[in-house]
C-alpha cells in the first residue's frame, strides 16, 4: 500500500507495507483522513507513537471496510465506515480493533465521515464521560474554531448545556456563536475571565474543556464555579505554571488531565458506543455537522500540516485519498 513517510521534516506519499490484521480488527481501504494538532506534534518529535501503535500520522479515517477479522461479527466486508485510531490513518489501508469502528452516518461523505472520529469522541469523552457535564450546567470551551471547539460547540447545544467560547478572531466568535455557542471572546483582546463572570453573573462555568494549559490555568480557576471541573486536554500555551491552591480548595475544583490516543482499547470502544448511541442520531438528524475547513489530496499533506499551523482554520483539514 501507499502512506505517508516521514524522511527527516519531510512526508512523501510512498509504498510501505500492509498492516497485518488481527482477530478482532478490521481492514480498512481508506478514503479520507484528518488533521490534527497531534499530528503535528508527532511530526515534530514530541509525541511519542504509543506502544503497539502504527508509526504513520493519522489518528482517524472514513472508508470500506476490505477485510475482517475471525472474532468480528458487528461489520462485514464493503460496509462503509470511519475510525478512531491510535495511528496509521495517512494510508491506503489500516486495520483498527473493531470497537473503535462505527458505520458512516446515513447521507454522509467519506470525507464528512473522516471528519467525526477523533474530534467528537475527544469532545464527548471529555465533557461528558470525564467532566460529568450535567444538563442545564454551562461550559466554557477554549478554542472554539478547532475542530475540537466546532463539535463540543454543537453537542452542548443539544445536550441543553450553554457555553461560552474563546478564538482567535471575531470573525471566528460569530461564526461559534452561529453554531450554537452562547457567548464568546477574542483570544488576547480581553480577558476571558472578566467575560465568562459577566456572561455567568459572577457564578463561573462547571466545566471548562482546555487545549492550552499553562498560559490559562489562572484564568480558568477563577472562571470556575464551585465544585467546577477542569479539563486539560492540550499544552499548547505550556506546560509548567504555579497554581493557587487556596483558590482550589475553597471552590472544592477539580483538574482533570486528559489524552484519548493512550486509552486502552475498551475505553476507546465504550467512547464510541457512547457517540453512537448518543450523538450519531444528531448527525444523521442534520442537528450536529461535521464542520470542514479544506480538502486537500493525501500528496498534499505537508501543504494541509501548514494550514493547521497557521490558526487561520475554522474546523477541520480533510486529506482525501485517491
Amino acid at each position: 500500500m501507499k502512506a505517508i513517510s516521514q524522511e527527516g521534516n519531510d512526508l512523501l506519499w510512498k509504498e510501505n507495507p500492509d498492516p497485518d490484521l488481527k482477530e478482532d480488527e478490521v481492514l480498512i481501504h481508506i478514503k479520507a483522513s484528518a488533521i490534527n494538532r497531534a499530528d503535528l506534534l508527532q511530526r515534530s518529535g514530541n509525541y511519542p507513537v504509543p506502544p503497539g501503535a502504527s508509526p504513520i500520522l493519522g489518528l482517524e479515517c472514513s472508508g470500506e471496510i476490505e477485510e475482517v477479522g475471525k472474532q468480528v461479527d458487528n461489520f462485514k466486508k464493503g460496509d462503509q465506515v470511519c475510525a478512531l485510531l491510535a495511528g496509521g490513518g495517512y494510508a491506503e489501508r489500516v486495520s483498527v480493533p473493531s470497537g473503535q469502528v462505527l458505520k458512516v452516518p446515513k447521507g454522509f461523505s467519506f470525507e464528512q465521515a473522516a471528519a467525526l472520529p477523533e474530534v467528537f469522541a475527544t469532545a464527548y469523552f471529555n465533557l461528558y464521560m470525564e467532566a460529568n457535564l450535567a444538563e442545564g450546567e454551562k461550559a466554557l470551551i477554549h478554542a472554539g474554531a478547532s475542530g475540537v471547539g466546532t463539535a463540543a460547540i454543537q453537542m452542548c447545544k443539544v445536550k441543553e448545556n450553554p457555553c461560552f467560547v474563546t478564538a482567535g478572531t471575531k470573525e471566528k466568535i460569530s461564526r461559534c456563536i452561529e453554531l450554537g455557542a452562547d457567548e464568546g471572546t477574542v483570544r488576547g483582546e480581553e480577558s476571558f475571565a472578566e467575560a465568562v463572570s459577566k456572561w455567568t453573573d459572577n457564578n463561573g462555568v462547571q466545566v471548562i474543556l482546555d487545549p492550552v494549559g499553562a498560559n490559562y490555568l489562572d484564568d480558568n480557576l477563577k472562571s470556575l464555579s464551585l465544585e467546577g471541573r477542569l479539563v486539560m486536554i492540550g499544552l499548547m500555551g505550556g506546560a509548567q505554571a504555579s497554581i493557587n491552591l487556596g483558590l482550589l480548595m475553597m471552590k472544592r475544583l477539580r483538574i482533570i488531565g486528559s489524552t484519548l490516543r493512550a486509552q486502552p482499547i475498551p475505553k476507546k470502544t465504550e467512547i464510541m458506543n457512547n457517540l453512537k448511541e448518543n450523538i450519531w442520531p444528531f448527525l444523521e438528524s442534520g442537528d450536529i455537522k461535521p464542520i470542514i475547513d479544506t480538502v486537500i489530496p493525501i500528496e498534499e499533506v505537508d501543504k494541509a500540516h501548514k494550514l493547521m499551523e497557521s490558526n487561520q482554520t475554522f474546523g477541520k483539514v480533510i486529506l482525501k485519498v485517491s
